[in-house]
């Protein structure tokens, strides 16, 4: 009934320096209820005695993005399919199809045309409403808007919203001015729709790299009549001396869906930095996670980036490992949000003061 080699994979890929494995003959799947148990509890009290004897172990995430399973895994990605396998003439397939069918799908037209992974993609995934030249295209991109990735997505801007509607109260609660940026804002759509009917927020700054969502924003914020409370300029979220000198100083400052998409991880200890420098000790840090997708190898191997159009290769981490980079910066983490499908979290950390 119960297999054992998946259980010694699982065992053999646990990183803990800290385990044992243990073959108690005679047993079958309910060890605890066997007939010679006391084997069992015997091995198991001596286990969790010794852990308690020693003193916590912290985990040193210092070098995943080099040493890491996930590393090796996006190395593996990075390189491609073996030419001509199963998998590879797959993908190849379904590359050729996305270009034949693609034109009739809004979203699919869109992704190919700007990057799947683009702010211009989000912002069409964020509204779901399929669109096409005609019922098949409409059919192609409701399948489309309807992935995992997408479905997660949107849960994911859903409680972004949430955790950002309650940092603002806990900032007006302790008498702080509200002042939010945000450095990676696509479009702005997640930030504008969490922040339209909040009067504490003084100030809204958004920032993008890219010309065109730059100005997809500032439309869009016109449209919506708030062009007195919210700015959108260019910038790169990965300065350390730009986000350093942010005027006026952030209190809440949100990076949302950007360092999933860079994966080495000095770009993102430059981005925290600069907003460490930024904000002062009880400001707020509101950031997301990819610590696992379940289509990381289609994605890889169909989609393209917004990057010069190459194959978008996500390298997942841990949410030990962007915890642990937020804390080096200098912020202590206070709550967490993730999707049923454990893809994506939202994460709220507070500016200690060092």
């Amino acid at each position: 009934m119960v297999h054992r080699q998946p259980q010694i994979d699982f065992y053999q890929r646990l990183r803990s320096p800290l385990k044992e494995l243990h073959l108690l003959p005679g047993f079958y799947h309910d060890t605890l209820g066997e007939e010679n148990r006391a084997q069992a509890f015997e091995k198991m009290q001596s286990f969790i005695s010794r852990l308690y004897a020693n003193k916590s172990q912290k985990f040193d995430y210092q070098h995943e993005d080099r040493t890491g399973p996930s590393a090796d895994r996006w190395r593996l990605l990075s390189g491609g399919p073996v030419p001509l396998s199963p998998v590879d003439l797959a993908y190849r397939f379904m590359r050729k199809a996305m270009k034949l069918f693609g034109a009739h799908s809004a979203g699919l037209h869109l992704g190919m045309s700007t990057g799947f992974d683009s702010g211009s993609s989000l912002d069409y995934v964020y509204q779901n409403q399929p669109q096409g030249s005609n019922a098949f295209g409409r059919f192609i991109d409701k399948i489309y808007l309807n992935s995992v990735g997408w479905r997660g997505i949107r849960q994911r801007k859903t409680h972004l919203q949430m955790l950002i509607k309650q940092a603002v109260a806990h900032l007006h609660a302790k008498g702080l001015a509200v002042r939010v940026v945000d450095i990676a804002a696509g479009h702005g759509r997640y930030v504008l729709d969490a922040l339209a009917n909040e009067p504490a927020v003084s100030d809204i700054l958004l920032r993008d790299y890219s010309e065109l969502n730059v100005a997809q924003g500032q439309e869009m914020i016109a449209q919506r009549g708030m062009s007195g409370r919210v700015r959108f300029e260019q910038g790169d979220a990965f300065n350390l001396e730009e986000l350093s000198a942010l005027t006026p100083r952030p209190t809440l400052a949100i990076v949302s869906g950007l360092y999933e998409l860079f994966p080495e991880n000095e770009q993102v200890k430059n981005s925290l930095a600069g907003l460490a420098n930024a904000i002062d000790p009880g400001g707020i840090l509101i950031y997301t996670g990819q610590p696992w997708h379940p289509q990381l190898e289609l994605i890889a191997g169909v989609l393209t980036s917004h990057k010069d159009g190459k194959p978008w290769v996500m390298r997942v981490r841990s949410q030990g490992e962007m915890d642990s980079l937020v804390h080096d910066a200098g912020f202590d983490k206070c709550t967490q949000r993730i999707d049923v499908w454990g893809i994506f979290t939202v994460s709220m950390a507070v500016r200690r003061d060092n």
